[in-house]
């Protein structure tokens, strides 16, 4: 009886003990069948969904004029507020959102939930309520801007600090979660070895935990950084409109949109290539992860 040579490979691996190898035809999916048409069809039209508005928008840019809009004052000043005042508000997210992530992963205390749930709800709140929030609470008339004001003469709304403080309240979730995750998978028991060491529970974090959350800390930061970027509702309302002080890249779109749409696409072009970047930069984070 004669065998073809790919049922000859598999007796032979059967016969050395070794597990069989079949080969997946291209276009197969589970269970050796082709995509189902009713996946297919709402997965293209998904697909379209996110894509063409972004191809709409290199097709419809101004590509001719595109270095003049682009060396403008007006854009040079946006586009330096903006990383500025972004760049800012990852460090203060790193500083304060590291510690807060290590405590929900690694402390166990009543209402952990609820604090988890706290930290991550300006995730899904609406930005322009977060701005409204922050008003609320550190405006002149806050429940603690009005302390800061009358004790310290420190005013927040409508100032640059205004404009970090806006972008870290919404961006810095995005930080603690990916910290929080990384920190749950890593093994504690290096840890505990550490504390068996003598090392004190801070020491066992300084030179134990954040060499091997490193990676989860740069990913969060870059996250936290690209949001913060792109801040639009929460700054607005916070911070306000204003050249050169709390102007930032976003709110010079929206302004451009009603005056001079075609810079408001020139910007809106420096946006999406930040953005790109940024996935570019995580992909082998995810990658990796996966």
């Amino acid at each position: 009886m004669t065998f073809s040579n790919d049922k000859s490979a598999a007796a032979t691996d059967t016969l050395r003990g070794r597990p069989q190898r079949r080969r997946v035809r291209t276009g197969e999916g589970a269970g050796g069948r082709g995509v189902p048409l009713p996946l297919l069809v709402p997965a293209l039209i998904g697909l379209a969904f996110l894509i063409v508005p972004l191809i709409a928008l290199l097709v419809r840019a101004p590509w001719r004029s595109l270095p003049d809009l682009l060396t403008s004052a007006e854009v040079w000043q946006a586009l330096r507020l903006s990383l500025v005042c972004a760049t800012a508000a990852t460090a203060v997210s790193l500083v304060i959102g590291v510690p807060l992530a290590w405590l929900l992963a690694r402390v166990e205390f009543p209402g952990r939930g609820l604090v988890r749930a706290l930290v991550t709800l300006p995730l899904v709140l609406p930005p322009v309520v977060g701005g409204v929030a922050l008003l609320m609470a550190l405006g002149r008339n806050g429940i603690v801007g009005r302390w800061l004001d009358s004790s310290f003469g420190i005013t927040l709304p409508f100032t640059t600090t205004g404009v970090i403080i806006a972008e870290a309240f919404v961006a810095m979730p995005f930080l603690v979660i990916s910290v929080e995750g990384t920190l749950r998978a890593a093994d504690p028991r290096y840890e505990e070895a550490a504390a068996t060491l003598g090392a004190s529970r801070f020491t066992a974090f300084r030179r134990v935990t954040l060499p091997l959350i490193a990676p989860g800390i740069a990913a969060g930061a870059v996250l936290a950084w690209a949001r913060a970027l792109g801040e639009f509702g929460a700054t607005i309302t916070f911070a306000g409109n204003f050249p050169g002080r709390t102007q930032t890249m976003p709110l010079a779109v929206y302004l451009a949109l009603q005056s001079d749409p075609e810079a408001a696409i020139a910007l809106s072009l420096v946006l999406l290539a930040v953005s790109v970047a940024v996935l570019a930069g995580l992909r082998d984070r995810w990658m990796t992860a996966g």
